[in-house]
Order: C-alpha cells, then structure tokens, then sequence
C-alpha cells in the first residue's frame, strides 16, 4: 500500500497525528465519523474544511499500523489513569 502524507496533518506538538494547527486529532475525527457522524457536521463543529475531515479518514485508513499504534499507547495511559487516580470506597468506573 502506498502510503501518502498530507500537508493537512500534523505529528508535532502532540502524541498523536491531528490537523495541523489545530488540537482535534485524527483518531478524534475518525471516531466522530465512525459513530454515524456527518463529516460536513464534524467539520462545522470544529471549524474545519470539510476537506480537513476527509483528509483525516483518508490519514487514518492508509496508515493502519501508526493509528493501531497510537489506540494502544492511549487505552494503555487511561488504564494506568484508572489504576492511579483515588476514588472515594465503592466507586468503580468500569460498572458505571
């Protein structure tokens, strides 16, 4: 697969990939999507280009192993967060 970079993304400044000069990040706007979003709606509630948003799918379908990557490294940090962070007797997030 040929890998394609785009002047739209951005990896410097954060842990992840997310659309350069902006804070939202791929992984972020593919979940948006994913979850039945309207790209032209994620776009108007982040004040991007619509161009953006796409540009954001199309990052995160042709780079699988970095994106796979960055999920684990963000599942495993909330897992050390939870395991960390003092919660008051009998309060457990996980059967919320």
């Amino acid at each position: 697969m040929a890998e394609r970079d785009s002047r739209r993304i951005a990896r410097e400044d954060m842990s992840e990939p997310h659309v350069r000069g902006r804070r939202i990040s791929i992984r972020q706007l593919h979940a948006l999507v994913e979850s039945g979003a309207d790209p032209q709606a994620v776009a108007d509630r982040y004040d991007l280009d619509v161009a953006d948003v796409y540009h954001a799918l199309a990052y995160y379908h042709d780079h699988p192993v970095e994106m796979r990557g960055v999920e684990e490294d963000r599942e495993a940090a909330m897992a050390d967060f939870r395991e960390t962070i003092d919660r008051p007797e009998g309060v457990d997030p996980d059967t919320a």
